[in-house]
């Protein structure tokens, strides 16, 4: 039953920052003191960590709301899953895309190897953004003169990464949006390349410069497709707040790295030419509300998210009535008026929290029309587009 977001946002505000203050208390001290000993046996302490916080967020989807997360491969595929390095390009069609990829890393094991690509301002994310920095995630500027050494480097980095990890690198740049998809649309008809109907027109730079460097020890890609059946609502952060369930389809191709091209040139009209076929793959989603080209997989909920969460609920309660016991700390204006500061900040913070993840808030892809070009001319256009 949908309830009012205010009734939960303070009290799981709380939850999540108290929890999440710890969390990043933990992860800076094994940043300081075991990273420099050694950088595996850090990477490892901070999976768990890290997980600690994130599953908070999946009891939001899995036991709160009761988001069905369906997906949709081939069963040597999903055996896969979670057993070995992937890239991991997917179409960014809802607010919470990257909460469903924390989702299917959870149900296959490496939900504290998740790594992204996101843009600099996420890792000023009070708590969130934090444990993200401390995880590793790709902070980009999303100015390729300044992010291409940047995201080199970062990539390098994982080569030694002892555990199976998912690189998430979102290629459209942005969040779906109808008027990104037109201005996506003016600007296919402009240089002639195919017109989208359902995906925008992907930023091929990052993705290139990601096989170029991780092709030597990443495996796999896999290639996500969300969509949102006719039958269900969008999901939003403020329907997870609320309870209000939704259904979410996840195709799911497994490419090997070894089958992409040598070029640069070459991988960049690899990735396009996945998102034309995306845009089919849509198509025909939307005309038979499944995608019945793969089987559905059973992920199941576990009931790891379902006990953290009721465990900082006990640690937090507990050591807050303990602490209020031993002090008089609500007896004088000066803590009441602290106590009514910090429910203050916590709710300012969760709201900047909802206005981060809607997609109206993202930045748009710039795109410019232009006179028709050749092919080849094409292509290059869409190269010095992309940032």
């Amino acid at each position: 039953m949908a309830v009012p977001a205010a009734v939960v946002v303070v009290p799981l505000g709380i939850l999540f920052f108290i929890s999440g203050l710890v969390v990043n208390l933990v992860q800076a001290v094994c940043f300081v003191l075991v990273r420099p000993l050694s950088k595996n046996t850090y990477r490892r302490i901070n999976r768990v960590v890290a997980e600690l916080l994130w599953l908070e967020l999946i009891w939001l989807v899995d036991w709160w709301a009761g988001v069905k997360i369906q997906v949709f491969t081939d069963r040597e595929t999903f055996h896969l899953m979670g057993k070995e390095h992937a890239l991991v390009i997917s179409n960014h069609r809802s607010d919470i895309d990257w909460l469903v990829g924390w989702v299917l890393a959870q149900r296959s094991g490496c939900l504290g190897s998740t790594l992204a690509v996101m843009k600099k301002s996420s890792k000023f994310l009070p708590v969130l953004g934090w444990s993200m920095w401390f995880s590793e995630y790709l902070f980009l500027e999303r100015s390729w003169a300044k992010d291409e050494s940047t995201l080199k480097s970062g990539l390098l980095r994982l080569k030694d990464y002892p555990l199976p990890f998912w690189l998430a690198l979102f290629v459209e740049g942005t969040r779906f949006t109808q008027a990104k998809l037109l201005a996506a649309q003016e600007y296919a008809n402009s240089t002639g390349l195919p017109v989208p109907r359902n995906t925008l027109i992907p930023r091929t730079k990052g993705f290139v410069s990601a096989v170029s460097h991780m092709r030597s020890f990443v495996p796999a890609i896999y290639d996500v497709t969300v969509s949102i059946p006719k039958s269900s609502s969008a999901p939003t952060i403020l329907r997870l707040f609320r309870g209000q369930p939704s259904v979410i389809h996840v195709h799911l191709e497994r490419h090997s790295m070894k089958e992409l091209p040598e070029t640069d040139d070459a991988v960049a009209q690899w990735c396009r030419d996945r998102f034309v076929a995306k845009d089919a793959l849509l198509d025909k989603h939307i005309a038979e509300d499944t995608f019945s080209d793969r089987e559905l997989q059973d992920t199941g909920r576990p009931i790891k998210s379902l006990l953290v969460v009721i465990s900082w609920t006990c640690l937090v309660g507990v050591g807050a009535w303990q602490f209020l016991r031993r002090t008089s700390f609500l007896s004088s204006w000066k803590g009441i008026a602290f106590s009514l500061i910090s429910l203050a900040i916590i709710t300012v913070l969760m709201h900047i929290l909802v206005k981060f993840s809607q997609s109206e808030r993202s930045t748009p892809a710039k795109v410019a029309p232009s006179k028709p070009k050749i092919d080849g001319e094409s292509s290059n256009r869409v190269e010095k587009k992309e940032k």
